[in-house]
């Protein structure tokens, strides 16, 4: 009965690039089976972006929330990660989709990439917030960091020495972080140093490849 109440209340239409069912690749739930639910457009342009067809939104179709959560319910998947692009750009349909999917007792991971508020949207999910390296061309509005709490994540995506360092700082700067750290160089470098220096330092961090590109699936 919830679930019917909440739909009827997100009619609006949600821009999105694709849906698909995979395990998740990174982050926290790294491995879990999942339904990946990809918004169009975002607001940057990182160097290393592996997701270009989701930066325009006119690329998408418009799905409508029930649309989503009916298909989130088809799948029988109970895992959901909301990513982009950038979901926080369509705020208010976010905000409506979440809570629809809550409601049919799914849990939902928001992948964004920390320069627009989310507190809107963080009562009904695990934000993961990707923090922008130098490598990647774009910055990311490190105040958000403090309204992360420990069911979140923080993410770096490390592309070489300054971008190691630049993470380094940020960690020192927020010494009093909740949120778990993931780090993930960039696919196809050579991640030994990084290893080592993560090794060396005992930095409080979680080392992941990209499961999804290792084994090659979406």
């Amino acid at each position: 009965m919830g679930v019917r109440r909440l739909l009827c209340r997100g009619r609006c239409g949600v821009r999105i690039t694709e849906t698909f069912v995979s395990l998740q690749g990174e982050g926290l739930r790294q491995g879990m089976p999942c339904m990946f639910v990809r918004f169009a457009g975002c607001n940057l342009h990182c160097a290393w972006c592996d997701t270009r067809y989701s930066l325009n939104d006119s690329q998408g179709v418009e799905m409508t929330s029930e649309e989503i959560v009916q298909a989130v319910i088809a799948s029988g998947m109970r895992y959901v990660c909301i990513t982009g692009g950038e979901p926080m750009l369509q705020k208010e349909e976010l905000v409506s989709l979440v809570v629809a999917i809550h409601d049919a007792d799914v849990f939902v991971d928001v992948e964004t990439n920390g320069t627009i508020p989310f507190d809107d949207v963080r009562k009904f999910v695990s934000i993961c917030m990707d923090v922008k390296c130098p490598s990647s061309g774009e910055t990311s509005d490190l105040s958000l960091l403090h309204d992360l709490e420990p069911t979140d994540s923080v993410k770096f995506v490390i592309g070489d020495e300054v971008d190691y360092l630049y993470m380094v700082d940020v960690l020192a700067a927020h010494p009093h972080l909740s949120a778990p750290v993931c780090i993930t160089p960039v696919f196809g470098m050579d991640v030994m140093w990084l290893i080592d220096a993560i090794i060396t330092k005992k930095l409080p961090v979680r080392f992941q490849l990209q499961l999804h590109k290792v084994v090659n699936i979406l």
